[in-house]
């Protein structure tokens, strides 16, 4: 039983870890790159940690707490450190391929506008009423 759990958990922190790394070498600017490792690389890494400590304290004759205090290091760290980078990209001025929200909110405004505007939407406006 116990080596399925452990089978699970390593399987899980793989496949965590490698969508983060591949998030990381296939999205196209900084904020998205940063999003992959810091997210999907800490669940990868902690479960693989959490796996490792339920091995050796089964195995050992004490309790492994290096692999917790790691997982618990790990989980303070990765997103304060992902914080940090994204306030760093911003006061440099780093570009987002993302739109901003006030540009989307204007071009929003202009689509619903030249909708509103349309001919198909009178004609709709006439269908509705009959």
């Amino acid at each position: 039983m116990l080596d399925l759990v452990l089978s699970l958990l390593i399987l899980a922190g793989a496949t965590f870890t490698f969508i983060g790394s591949l998030g990381l070498a296939r999205l196209q600017d900084f904020y998205t790159r940063l999003h992959g490792p810091t997210k999907a690389t800490t669940l990868g890494v902690g479960s693989l940690l959490i796996a490792s400590a339920l091995y050796f304290s089964t195995r050992g004759e004490s309790i492994s707490l290096h692999e917790v205090l790691v997982t618990l290091f790990l989980f303070i760290t990765a997103p304060a450190s992902a914080h940090l980078l994204s306030k760093a990209a911003l006061h440099l001025h780093v570009r987002s391929l993302a739109p901003l929200p006030q540009e989307s909110a204007i071009a929003d405004e202009g689509s619903a506008q030249r909708q509103k505007d349309s001919p198909s939407a009178e004609s709709n406006k006439l269908f509705l009423k009959t």
